[in-house]
């Protein structure tokens, strides 16, 4: 009995020992946490890649590498860039990304974590930098940004990924203008401002002198056409009055003749007119007249 204890006493300690080893990084046993992965190195030569969970190796023989699984943050320092338009914004940029392959990453940054920092971090500067040199200082602040920051991800992670890494985002973290320049950039984009109200003002009043002078020809043709018309429908009625005049002289001349006498009569001789005219003119010869003949003698004679 006293044997039986004895050995699980030796097995419990030789375990515990193993544990220790494996945490210390020393022993056959390496223990993988949750969020990590290792290499083991045989001879510098990659062996195995291993998971979260418990893996063996030679002692002293077998080397192990430890590589964090989880997204890493990175900040950059501020940089002055510039934009499209000449204007000088400093910017600074952080980048969210992790180890997807270890064996690749090894291969390419043998120093470690802080190689690859270094090479992610020149890397996104170079793409930051090229980038919003394409855009204007009002896209790069307001109009385009999550395109602008949308583009320098994807551009960063397709330089980056051949290294065994993933780059799941690119952000700018702060954009302003450079010290001493804020009066001068704000001078140039008030004048930019007033000159482009000066354009669209001189645009909408050449506008406004268009439809101006296309409503004063629209309302010469329309008064043109309603004269026109007016003319048509007056020669017209002239033409019926003639035709109307005609006939009637023709069914009785003297009649017509007396009738428009009579209206030359009303229309001549008012309530205050006075006329100087000779007593036998012609213009009397109906009222001289009884029959409306024009030759008997004066009515009252």
């Amino acid at each position: 009995m006293r044997r039986l204890i004895l050995i699980l006493f030796v097995l419990v300690g030789l375990f515990v020992g193993l544990v220790a080893a494996a945490q210390m990084g020393l022993g056959p046993v390496v223990i993988t946490k949750e969020g990590e992965q290792k290499l083991i190195l045989l001879l510098g030569d990659v062996r195995t890649t291993t998971g979260p969970g418990i893996s063996l190796r030679l002692p002293f023989i077998e080397d192990v590498q430890t590589y964090d699984a989880r997204w890493l943050y990175l900040s950059a320092e501020a940089l002055p860039i510039q934009t499209k338009d000449g204007e000088q914004l400093t910017i600074d940029n952080y980048v969210i990304w992790r180890i997807v392959d270890p064996e690749a990453f090894l291969r390419a940054f043998p120093g470690g974590r802080r190689d690859a920092e270094q090479r992610i971090d020149r890397s996104v500067r170079d793409d930051v930098r090229e980038v919003i040199g394409r855009y204007a200082l009002t896209d790069v602040l307001k109009n385009k940004r999550d395109a602008i920051m949308k583009e320098i991800t994807a551009q960063s992670r397709l330089q980056i990924e051949d290294n065994g890494i993933e780059i799941r985002d690119v952000r700018i973290n702060r954009t302003e203008l450079p010290e001493g320049t804020e009066d001068s950039v704000y001078a140039r984009m008030n004048a930019e401002r007033e000159r482009l109200a000066k354009k669209n003002r001189a645009e909408g009043e050449e506008r406004a002198r268009r439809i101006r002078a296309e409503s004063e020809r629209d309302a010469r043709v329309i008064v043109a056409e309603g004269n026109r018309d007016a003319e048509i429908a007056r020669g017209e009625g002239d033409a019926e009055a003639t035709r109307i005049y005609a006939a009637a002289y023709n069914a009785d001349p003297d009649f017509y003749e007396f009738t428009r006498s009579l209206e030359a009569y009303r229309k001549t001789i008012g309530n205050r007119t006075t006329l100087v005219l000779s007593p036998d003119t012609e213009f009397f010869q109906f009222i001289r007249s009884r029959n409306g003949s024009g030759d008997g003698k004066a009515a009252g004679e």
